[in-house]
């Protein structure tokens, strides 16, 4: 048989897509958290640079032809709240440097906004500059005072490592999470496929009832086509098994028809070839006859296989029964049929089935076991199981050949002459199989063959 291709698992592709998925989101997350930080950071530093420089902007007077600034205590003292953070400051007024640290770079175009923030770099550091600008009056009108406060951002770089490693730690706490949650998820998402696989697989091979199980939406084509192929299937079968049964039973009765007018011609001739030959002839009726009718056999045990009826069933009645049905048919080979222990045994299953393969197994018994011999049947059992044995005197079973003598129309190297189809062990096995047993094929030194049914408790 063609092994089943495998292209990858769905449980996996499903895994993989999840953390992917968490994975991408982890470091969107991280990278969102910091850019929300950085400018949240940002943000508080220009506040405090802006209210620092107003400050200082709103303590300026003219007093006495010049400039009079008074430091407000505050201006400053809210930019040293950050541990090794250097505060400078510059005060112009128009293009002349009043107080501070004259090289405190300006903005672009040498003067400041009204209002205006920007990064540079200041003895050997980066620094964030906060610049605002107001007219006063002087003796010479009004003019333009500018004050420029800035900042270095070693405290601001800190709180940034420091908000980074938290969101390098919560991205990898997330996608930890995220990766319990996504086989989580893949497992649940895969059950119902587990759970149809696990019902299909559990049936037997006759076994083509519908699925009637509740599955996703996602899954209802897929059973719709696996009830639709088990449907057209079953009934495939049905028709298989209905036109072997119609062409057994319809081949049988001529064939009986057809035997009994050659036994009738070889009673009336003398002519040794035409006896000869219609005994032949007798001989190719009687297998086809009994081929025809162990095919019936097989197409009623096929077909009520797939619906097992479950009757108590007393196992030493059934075979002592069985062996009376028998018995005309051994006293004509004049073989003696003796079932000497019958110990009672009880078990659930079909009484005709039972019977059927019990038969098929008796009947090779006597078409192989020499004439004046015995067949013997026997029944042991106690609690726990239950053993039949059928038991002759023929030419036994080829060692080579035992464990192949149960297939469909197999027979041993040794049947010679013997008329059978090859089928009658079949039926026995798959009659013990569906019952829970099985079935065993042995042979007695310088005896013959046994065939034992093993039987299970219910």
């Amino acid at each position: 048989m063609k092994p089943t291709l495998s292209r990858g698992s769905i449980r996996r592709r499903l895994l993989l897509s999840l953390l992917a998925s968490a994975a991408v989101l982890a470091v969107a997350v991280y990278f969102v958290v910091m850019s929300v930080a950085s400018q949240v950071a940002q943000q508080s530093q220009d506040s405090v640079l802006d209210a620092s420089a107003r400050s200082i902007l709103d303590s300026a007077r003219f007093v006495g032809g010049q400039i009079s600034l008074d430091f407000p205590y505050s201006a400053l003292s809210m930019l040293d709240g950050v541990v090794n953070e250097r505060v400078f400051y510059a005060i112009r007024l128009e293009d002349e440097f009043l107080s501070g640290y004259a090289d405190l770079p300006l903005p672009d175009g040498g003067r400041a906004a009204e209002l205006g923030f920007f990064s540079a770099a200041f003895l050997g550091e980066e620094v964030r500059i906060a610049s605002v600008q107001r007219f006063v009056a002087t003796d010479v009108g009004q003019r333009l005072l500018q004050v420029s406060v800035a900042q270095t951002r070693m405290g601001q770089k800190q709180a940034l490592a420091w908000i980074s490693r938290t969101s390098m730690g919560i991205g990898f706490g997330f996608f930890l999470s995220s990766v319990l949650l996504a086989i989580l998820v893949a497992r649940s998402t895969i059950r119902p496929l587990d759970r149809l696989t696990v019902s299909v697989s559990r049936r037997g091979p006759k076994d083509l009832r519908p699925v009637a199980a509740p599955v996703p939406k996602e899954m209802v084509p897929l059973v719709t086509s696996l009830n639709s192929l088990m449907k057209r299937l079953k009934k495939s079968l049905t028709r298989s098994e209905d036109f072997i049964a119609e062409a057994a039973h319809r081949v049988r009765t001529p064939l009986a028809i057809v035997r009994t007018k050659a036994e009738i011609a070889r009673h009336r001739t003398q002519d040794a070839a035409t006896i000869a030959a219609l005994s032949e002839m007798i001989h190719a009726i009687d297998d086809s006859s009994r081929t025809a009718g162990q095919l019936l056999d097989h197409a009623m045990v096929t077909f009520r296989l797939d619906d097992l009826a479950k009757h108590e069933v007393d196992l030493a009645q059934l075979v002592a029964d069985t062996v009376e049905r028998q018995r005309p048919v051994s006293e004509l080979k004049a073989i003696r049929l003796a079932a000497p222990v019958l110990e009672s045994f009880r078990l659930k299953g079909d009484p005709i089935l039972l019977q059927n393969a019990l038969l098929n197994v008796l009947d090779n018994a006597i078409k192989y076991s020499p004439e004046g011999t015995q067949v013997e049947v026997c029944v042991k059992a106690d609690t726990e199981a239950a053993v039949l044995t059928v038991c002759d005197t023929g030419p036994g079973f080829p060692e080579d050949e035992i464990d192949t003598l149960t297939g469909r129309f197999t027979r041993g190297g040794n049947a010679g002459d013997v008329i059978g189809s090859g089928l009658g062990l079949t039926i026995a096995k798959e009659v013990l199989d569906a019952h829970g047993g099985s079935l065993r094929i042995s042979n007695i030194a310088g005896v013959g063959g046994c065939v034992t049914f093993f039987f299970p408790s219910s």
